[in-house]
């Protein structure tokens, strides 16, 4: 692949990619306003929206993130400037691949009790938002690119916060997930996890790199400009 190939495909694949988190964000934000009198969005988590009338619209939120974050990387890796097989990428699948699972596994319904899905789903979620925020801050490092380590790192913090809420539960006498208005905190930990990828995507429509220029794959190791 051609230097200036490589560029045009890299910029096309994290335009998709950002068209994907557009698409997440407005969708999940139109449950906002649909579901508004059934779901309390300082109170009750996002996954919430897939179980009610509107959960296909859920979905179609969820899914388009995740082919959004997988068009992002394909520009990294496309350029040259990303290995595709290192901890950061593997990180990054491992993250994906729990935003598809949010899917496939619905939420626990309380309403009718404890559920096997229910339980892969929160697991699935769990692992979605350590494993990509942690894998954009590593790719983010690794190319230079400081507002996809600052989003990634702060939806790292934002969920410690978060999960403080488990062992301070029992000690103020209350169950872990009323500690926080948990679904506020869930809506600021997507957010920031979105702006993580989105991040990464903005930074690969910017760069305009030199032929022969040396540049840094997420490895640390020097790569030319156009090599694929």
């Amino acid at each position: 692949m051609t230097p200036a190939r490589a560029r045009i495909d890299g910029r096309l694949l994290a335009g998709v990619g950002l068209a994907g988190a557009a698409v997440a964000v407005l969708t999940i934000g139109a449950l906002h306003l649909l579901a508004a009198t059934s779901v309390d969005p300082v109170r009750r988590t996002i996954s919430e929206y897939g179980i009610g009338e509107f959960g296909w619209l859920f979905n179609i939120g969820v899914l388009a993130l995740a082919a959004g974050a997988v068009a992002v990387l394909g520009a990294l890796i496309g350029s040259g400037r990303v290995r595709l097989v290192s901890p950061a990428t593997l990180l990054y699948g491992a993250g994906v691949a729990g935003l598809v699972l949010v899917v496939v596994f619905e939420k626990t319904n309380w309403a009718i009790g404890p559920s096997l899905s229910g339980t892969i789903h929160r697991y699935a979620s769990l692992v979605a938002f350590i494993a990509l925020p942690l894998a954009v801050v590593l790719l983010g490092r690794a190319v230079g690119a400081r507002w996809a380590v600052g989003t990634g790192a702060a939806t790292l913090v934002w969920l410690a916060v978060t999960l403080i809420g488990v062992p301070l539960g029992p000690v103020i006498g209350k169950p872990w997930w009323q500690v926080w208005p948990l679904g506020l905190m869930e809506r600021v930990l997507a957010l920031t996890m979105v702006l993580g990828v989105v991040a990464l995507g903005v930074w690969v429509l910017r760069q305009r790199p030199r032929p022969g220029s040396e540049e840094t794959d997420a490895t640390g190791h020097g790569v030319r400009s156009g090599d694929a």
